[in-house]
């Protein structure tokens, strides 16, 4: 199976937390998710759960410097050592700058970022759906998904332009049932 070292991305309703579970499941390794990492931290009260706690609590986002941390924390660790699924993170080109310095401090290289790719109108549809199934208020409102695609776009998505350089973006179409997504995402792996 090839490389096992992958980061799932893309805009918010694309699907990555359901191709999360199935991912992690057929390459057998860590689903390593930053809001996981920052309840873990906060819930076992380590060094950084009090730093992660005050931005949580207040609605802000938790700093580089803290995400970084973690993630690097968790790298390291025994279960890291045959692959990882890396989701939510890097959200930035710095913490994407970030992540390739801690794998080569740990001598580990990156083989894939999985880009689920989803038009606006898509990731609009279907935010709205689930915010009626789930009832998340989040995705209910037009305006709170409108800046959370423009964040992602601003923020997030130049993240593929760095990445594009060293081959390693492998861009899925979005658009199907959840198992057609996940069998074009099988085909990176096969």
């Amino acid at each position: 199976m090839a490389g096992k070292n992958v980061v799932l991305f893309g805009p918010p309703g694309a699907g990555k937390g359901t191709q999360a579970v199935k991912l992690k499941d057929l390459l057998n390794v860590p689903h390593v998710s930053t809001g996981d990492m920052f309840r873990e931290n906060i819930k076992n009260n380590t060094e950084l759960g009090p730093t992660a706690k005050e931005y949580s609590n207040s609605g802000r986002l938790v700093p580089d410097e803290v995400t970084i941390a973690m993630v690097k924390d968790r790298l390291g660790r025994d279960d890291m050592k045959g692959g990882f699924l890396l989701d939510g993170f890097p959200r930035s080109v710095p913490q994407a700058e970030a992540l390739d310095k801690i794998l080569a401090e740990l001598g580990i290289k990156l083989n894939h970022v999985v880009n689920i790719a989803v038009a606006d109108d898509e990731v609009k549809a279907r935010l709205a759906k689930r915010a009626e199934i789930e009832g998340r208020a989040d995705d209910a409102d037009p305006k709170v998904i409108e800046n959370r695609l423009n964040t992602y776009k601003n923020q997030s998505e130049p993240c593929l332009s760095y990445y594009r350089p060293q081959n390693i973006v492998r861009d899925i179409d979005g658009i199907g049932t959840i198992d057609e997504i996940f069998g074009r995402i099988q085909k990176v792996f096969a």
